[in-house]
């Protein structure tokens, strides 16, 4: 049955409105009911159509009284998160006071605003220009040196945001990883963050709900990382701590184990020395067993397999010595993900090119058999690759 959503009259949000505005009883309480209401869509409309609504809000969260200011910001939180752009734009002239609170000693309110900043940043570009040349980046590289957990969190949300927006790799990425990231030691933070928690998830000392942190911090160092510039910077002590966190959010939040993915086939792209450390660190077997799964975290499994294969006959031998990568390729190859398909024969392709001996071994593990199979599939670019790989490697082979 549909559930709808609860009935609010525009005299319930006009009465609240008066009394937040003239103060009339206890306004603490008025502000309360109004937060409470501004979860339902209607309710946000009522309000941003009274006259001067916004400003009367916002004059409320920059008053001297912290409990006022506390349940503004809660509001105005509630209105930046709204589905309707209309309704969440009008948070705008909120935002010089949001970035000069940020640097404040309530670690609630700080929260809060990081919370408002990071819904207004996904709104549009107008926004995050506005957000940009008030200084937001600069802002949020303070917050996330906060000794304070839900306050890096928060942080780490907001630059999130920024850093997904299209236009991100040309105009956000080299501020943040220039002006903030990079000069501040905020890239060093995050990464120190992620390895502890690592070493936390090996010694079973994580709390639940830590995802939470880890999601916008790994998406985060994805963004910078995939510009290149702060990818030097990265400690690759880095990659086994990332590899604990796969591992141990994959069956319940494949999301946090996609993100890490994401971000290590950043850095491994192009990249010998993150390369060379994941396999020293003995690291593919982890990668083999994520095979199976579907969701994407096959492919991206198969991509980093092909970052490390790309970088040459030495890396390549060491992939060898882990004699279940054939099998791994081989379950990818009978997949019905097209995917997944041609990108296990791309990585295929560079260890048998690298590795003489590799055609040996892929035939002892019946490895041929997988790879006639699929010489006449229907899709046509896997089929002449197949076939490539066939009449170069294996001619003697085929029956």
């Amino acid at each position: 049955m549909e559930t709808r959503e609860p009935s609010v009259t525009q005299e319930e949000v006009s009465q609240l409105y008066q009394r937040i505005q003239h103060g009339s009883g206890d306004r603490l309480a008025a502000l309360q009911s109004l937060c409470q209401l501004l979860h339902l869509a209607e309710a946000q409309k009522m309000f941003v159509r009274l006259e001067n609504s916004i400003h009367v809000l916002i004059g409320l969260f920059t008053s001297n009284l912290a409990s006022v200011q506390l349940k503004a910001a809660q509001c105005l939180l509630r209105l930046s998160h709204a589905d309707d752009p209309n309704v969440s734009l009008v948070c705008l002239p909120a935002t010089p006071y949001l970035l000069t609170y940020l640097s404040g000693q309530s670690a609630k309110f700080t929260e809060q605003c990081l919370y408002i900043l990071g819904n207004l940043a996904a709104e549009n570009k107008a926004v995050r220009n506005q957000l940009l040349l008030q200084g937001v980046v600069q802002a949020l590289a303070g917050c996330l040196q906060s000794p304070h957990g839900a306050v890096v969190e928060a942080a780490a949300y907001s630059l999130s945001q920024l850093l997904q927006a299209k236009e991100a790799r040309e105009k956000i990425v080299p501020g943040v990883a220039s002006e903030c990231v990079i000069s501040q030691g905020i890239l060093h933070q995050a990464v120190t963050l992620l390895i502890a928690l690592g070493r936390a998830i090996d010694s079973g000392a994580t709390t639940d709900g830590v995802e939470l942190l880890i999601y916008p911090v790994v998406r985060c160092l994805g963004n910078l990382t995939a510009s290149r510039d702060a990818t030097p910077l990265v400690d690759c002590g880095l990659l086994p701590a990332l590899s604990s966190i796969i591992s141990k959010f994959l069956p319940t939040q494949p999301s946090v184990s996609r993100e890490c993915l994401w971000l290590l086939n950043n850095l491994t792209v192009g990249e010998e020395r993150f390369c060379s450390a994941f396999l020293k660190y003995n690291l593919v077997p982890v990668l083999l067993q994520l095979i199976p799964f579907c969701g994407g975290i096959n492919t991206l499994v198969l991509t980093l397999l092909g970052n490390i294969a790309e970088m040459g006959p030495e890396l390549c031998e060491k992939l060898l010595q882990h004699r279940e990568i054939f099998s791994a390729l081989c379950t990818s190859m009978r997949t019905a993900d097209t995917e997944a398909v041609r990108l296990a024969l791309e990585v295929l392709h560079l260890i048998l090119m690298h590795c003489a001996q590799a055609c040996v071994e892929f035939a002892n593990q019946n490895g041929v058999e997988a790879l006639e199979a699929i010489q006449y599939n229907s899709n046509k670019e896997i089929s002449v690759r197949a076939n490539f790989l066939m009449d170069r490697y294996f001619a003697d082979k085929a029956v």
